[in-house]
């Protein structure tokens, strides 16, 4: 099992197309065994210290594997949308981890 979380940072006016993106995008991730744990819009009084911008979303998301997590970036569905993404989608923090018990 993988775990990524992804801090999102929208380009100003861009959130409802990343949000079209993100409506088709996350169901077609079940399809390659992954699965939004968290989803979160924190608003700026959340964080007890930023020393950088606020992301508009955080997203903490698992797949089985680095294969299925592959396959699924290269969907072909998710090609003819992926064009959403880059539009919208100034930067992304993106951190690959494991579950620690």
């Amino acid at each position: 099992m993988i775990y990524l979380t992804q801090l999102i940072f929208v380009k100003e006016g861009k959130k409802e197309v990343l949000n079209e993106f993100e409506n088709f995008a996350i169901p077609l991730m079940e399809k390659y065994g992954g699965k939004i744990i968290y989803r979160m819009r924190p608003e700026a009084d959340s964080y007890v210290t930023a020393n950088e911008p606020i992301p508009y979303e955080i997203h903490f998301i698992s797949f089985n594997s680095e294969e299925d997590l592959a396959t699924f970036l290269k969907d072909d569905e998710r090609q003819k949308f992926v064009h959403l993404k880059n539009e919208s989608v100034e930067s992304i923090f993106l951190v690959k981890g494991k579950r620690m018990t």
